[in-house]
């Protein structure tokens, strides 16, 4: 399985400062628990030009158990993105073939600042598509396939719904193709999904935002709710 972005000149620059962003931490001593996936959405595939989303990774110490705190003061454009988790149970050597090593899904809650807005695909890749903590429910490996036929997304930001939905992958694209689509690109930068580690795989609904004091509820059922204050 190839990966078409890689031939992209902002997508492999991007790349190879984001990877080397992710040496220096893992240097520092700090654990890397998995990938981020962002800008799937098919206008930002179009805007972009691009087969997939982009990749980003996702440190430890920005990973918080659901009910968590997480201080937004100062930052310019903060957003919750509701997604997916999708757990990987065994190293992935054949990217054709990714959705085979998944053991879990999970529910989880990515907060980012977008800032700057997003018009510089290698200058987005290399600030780590402005990931700043996620919020990850416990994995349920009775959902061990990439089939999210049967779940609903539930949000709520202060207690009031601000989304209702069943269709979990027309912002993503389908969670079997992301998935390969990123095992390819690492593989493509000298890197790989590995067993142990999760993929984020994009909000299912637009990007929340989200102030000092917010609370966002939430729920992917049949999972537990996951919430945040900030």
């Amino acid at each position: 399985m190839t990966a078409p972005d890689w031939e992209n000149a902002a997508v492999r620059s991007g790349m190879k400062r984001l990877l080397a962003l992710r040496s220096d931490v893992l240097k520092s001593g700090e654990r890397t628990i998995g990938w981020k996936l962002g800008f799937g959405a098919p206008a930002w595939l179009e805007k972009f030009n691009l087969s997939g989303p982009l990749v980003g990774f996702l440190p430890e110490s920005r990973s918080h158990p659901p009910g968590a705190s997480v201080s937004c003061e100062g930052w310019v454009r903060a957003v919750a993105e509701p997604e997916i988790a999708v757990h990987i149970g065994r190293d992935v050597d054949d990217p054709s073939r990714a959705a085979e090593a998944v053991f879990a899904l999970g529910a989880a809650i990515e907060l980012a600042d977008v800032d700057p807005p997003p018009n510089d695909i290698e200058e987005t890749l290399a600030g780590n598509i402005f990931h700043r903590a996620v919020i990850l429910g416990e994995p349920d490996p009775g959902l061990s396939t990439l089939d999210v036929g049967l779940l609903r997304a539930r949000v709520h930001v202060d207690g009031a719904e601000v989304a209702d939905t069943t269709d979990l992958e027309t912002l993503t694209g389908n969670l079997g193709d992301i998935l390969g689509h990123a095992a390819a690109l690492l593989a493509s930068a000298g890197e790989r999904l590995r067993a142990g580690e999760v993929v984020i795989a994009g909000s299912v609904v637009p990007p929340v935002e989200i102030s000092p004091g917010s609370q966002v509820s939430y729920e992917l059922s049949p999972l537990d709710p996951v919430t945040v204050r900030v």
